[in-house]
């Protein structure tokens, strides 16, 4: 059973960020954690959330701080009801206590009893605000009326909207362009009944939810809307996640309509509590886990609804109250004795983002390759068409007779390919080379792409039996072509790293898109590993580092620095650097100026780094590495990124060039690879003081040019409200 929860985690296109806690919910002298009655949008920035907890405490938290701006209790005897919320138009909160007392203030209250309040005639169910529409309240008898309204006649006459008997369960508002759509849920004896408010319209439509397969009813709803249709997600105690297509548009029928659910997700067996949608292919659910008779986890888990695949899941120790919510791509939830965040990330579904990262260049850079005739191949290769033309009965002779012609010079085509496959295994290198040289100087076959993977396969396989045999200037015309991959013929790259011949991995690196994450580290081990003397005598491409390297002397090129016992060393940092002792002489930021690897090795390790990847499955390769090939592949990656921040737009000179975001991509994989080791490491000391240095240096800069964004924004602002003074003005323009 646990296989099967965490099945598809493999092909992430969603993912968990870092979890912090928000809050503390553990108050009074009981220490038990309060129970979260509602989390809500605490103004027009994303980062601003209004805590509600069930008692008497509403709490206003900047979330990225982690710390409250504000905090407001009703006094002893009171409790809070009704979540509290932000009015975007007014820039107020409202919240209400003992389900018909309003409570409306401000940021500078402090005393709620001291605030505006008003008592209403019927009690309320919820208050729903977004931006653009006055706060809509919801009372528990299914009216809605606008705050406004209320506020100007509180003990208006409420009437009754659902039926004597039912409970709201659920409701949500939505707002597309100038229409405002409210829906709530009502059961009564286990059935469900679905009200769809359309405020512009003014009409209320009524709904049956059929659940003939279910014998219980959901626990938690969510929906989105897309207009003219609001899609509802249901998720039952079963594990089964259903949907419901809602009209919103539809004239009032004087008959009850009966809309049926159709299953969306099926869930491994459990105890499942929460569902909130992410996107338009993704769902949050929070659930217990079962995982042996007396012993169950609670899990919250991204899945894709489109092709019912689990994408992350992360394991929550200290237990949950069962609730979930959704605000500002972050999802909230009470863990243990705090309330959780815990961010995602969700990628569009597609085959770039499944294999790996996307190569960052322009559309002209790319070189597009022919895409192989799979329909012509199939039929030269089986002989039978796989489709047959219902013209092809009245074809005349002529075209008969060129039909003909074109078959033979197939046979023909065919024929010389299977000579050229059996003169790869068998003839000396030198008559391979020229027949292999005239098949790429002659007009290609139509199953090219094909072809060229069988006789790479034929040519490799020779080379690992015969040790003599290795025709490389073939093997490069034929990874030139473009129309070879590494999953046509995996063997390549395995053979060439046996012989070390980096001229030819370096074009590989380059050209290969569908390079494996344990290849990938497998040539980035032998790129670190060759020695000098070795990589002296090899043909590498210097294109990619002839315009930025500077290398020094070859005394200090691919050597580590020197090492003083216990990592002591006069030369302090300056103080805002943690004051870490270095382990090199002289200035550290001189001394990091000075490329750490020669010239043939950077252009080798410019072709790893550039190469596509996913984070998943290259970090665990990468923990196969040595620490003095961590150290050494760190200090030419920080010599790479000071280089960036040298030039005005962070991009390195040059062609085939890693650009900033892929050097700090694999300076933090690295770091999360070997991060113990590294810190221990004496010689890694100097190192990591350097880019602590220059990592708070960099937020220093940013910091002073968001004070610049600022100033100019509110410049851009004065000129705008400025009006024309005539031919002639002086003008004092203030920044504070």
């Amino acid at each position: 059973m646990f296989s099967l929860w965490l099945v598809g985690v493999y092909s992430s296109m969603a993912s968990f960020v870092s979890e912090f806690c928000l809050c503390s919910l553990v108050s009074g002298p009981n220490r038990r954690p309060d129970v979260v009655l509602g989390v809500e949008a605490g103004g027009e920035e994303a980062d601003r959330l209004l805590v509600t907890t069930q008692g008497r405490t509403v709490t206003l938290y900047k979330v990225s701080d982690q710390k409250p701006l504000g905090s407001w209790t009703v006094k002893q005897g009171q409790t809070i009801t009704s979540p509290a919320v932000y009015n975007f138009a007014t820039g107020e909160y409202v919240a209400v206590h003992d389900n018909k007392v309003l409570r409306i203030w401000k940021d500078d209250n402090v005393n709620l009893e001291k605030v505006f309040k008003s008592t209403l005639s019927e009690d309320v169910y919820h208050i729903h605000s977004v931006p653009n529409i006055e706060p809509l309240v919801l009372f528990k008898k299914g009216a809605i009326r606008f705050l406004d309204t209320l506020l100007a006649s509180p003990q208006q006459e409420i009437p009754d909207t659902i039926s004597e008997g039912e409970v709201i369960r659920w409701s949500e508002v939505f707002v597309d362009g100038e229409q405002t759509v409210l829906i709530f849920i009502a059961e009564i004896d286990e059935d469900l009944f679905i009200y769809v408010n359309n405020l512009k319209l003014n009409s209320l439509l009524r709904f049956k939810l059929l659940q003939e397969k279910e014998t219980s009813v959901p626990v938690s709803y969510t929906a989105h809307f897309g207009n003219p249709f609001i899609t509802l997600l249901s998720l039952y105690p079963s594990g089964h996640v259903y949907e419901v297509t809602v009209p919103v548009h539809q004239a009032e029928l004087a008959e009850e309509q009966v809309l049926s659910i159709s299953i969306r997700l099926k869930l491994p067996a459990s105890s499942n509590t929460a569902v909130t949608i992410l996107d338009k292919t993704h769902v949050a659910v929070l659930g217990v886990l079962t995982a042996g008779q007396n012993s169950a986890k609670e899990y919250l888990s991204i899945w894709n609804t489109k092709f019912q695949t689990l994408q992350s899941s992360k394991e929550l120790p200290q237990g949950t109250s069962g609730q979930l919510w959704c605000s500002g791509g972050r999802l909230y939830v009470p863990h243990g004795k705090v309330l959780a965040v815990i961010p995602y990330h969700c990628e569009t579904s597609s085959l770039a983002t499944a294999l790996g990262k996307l190569k960052d260049i322009q559309d002209s850079e790319i070189e597009t390759a022919p895409v192989l005739n799979w329909s012509s191949f199939l039929e030269n290769v089986s002989g039978h068409p796989l489709q047959q033309s219902s013209a092809a009965k009245g074809e005349t002779r002529k075209s008969l007779r060129t039909k003909k012609n074109n078959n033979v010079i197939g046979e023909l085509q065919k024929t010389g390919v299977e000579k050229l496959l059996y003169d790869c295994k068998n003839a000396d290198q030198r008559c391979v080379e020229e027949e292999l040289t005239s098949f790429f100087s002659s007009k290609p076959p139509p199953d090219y792409q094909v072809t060229i993977g069988k006789i790479a396969t034929a040519l490799v396989s020779r080379c690992k039996t015969q040790s003599h045999f290795y025709p490389q200037r073939v093997l490069i015309q034929m990874v030139q072509t473009s129309r070879l991959s590494y999953s046509s013929c995996p063997d390549l790259i395995t053979l060439l790293l046996d012989k070390e011949d980096m001229h030819l991995l370096q074009f590989c690196l380059h050209l290969f898109p569908d390079i494996p994450e344990s290849v990938t580290c497998a040539c980035l081990k032998t790129v670190l590993n060759i020695s000098n003397a070795s990589l002296e005598n090899k043909n590498v491409d210097l294109e990619s580092v002839l315009c930025y390297i500077d290398v020094g002397s070859e005394d200090n090129v691919d050597k580590p620095a020197d090492i003083v016992q216990n990592g002591f060393s006069p030369a302090l940092l300056e103080e805002d650097s943690c004051d870490v002792q270095l382990t090199q002489k002289g200035n550290p930021t001189e001394a990091s100026l000075t490329c750490p690897v020669g010239m043939k090795r950077a252009a080798l390790l410019n072709a790893v780094i550039i190469t596509k990847y996913s984070e998943t499955f290259l970090l665990p390769h990468l923990k196969d590495l040595s620490a003095q090939q961590v150290v050494l592949f760190l200090r030419y990656l920080q010599y790479l990124y000071l280089k960036c921040s040298e030039i005005v737009g962070t991009n390195l000179p040059g062609v085939k060039v890693p650009n900033i975001n892929q050097i700090i991509d694999w300076m933090s994989l690295l770091l999360d690879a070997h991060f113990t080791v590294v810190v221990m490491l004496p010689e890694a000391k100097g190192l990591l003081a350097n880019l602590h240095k220059f990592v708070r240096s960099q937020v220093k800069l940013f910091s002073e040019l968001n004070k610049i964004e600022g100033s100019l924004l509110e410049l851009q602002k004065t000129k705008q409200q400025t009006k024309d003074h005539g031919l002639y003005s002086i003008e004092i323009l203030e920044l504070v």
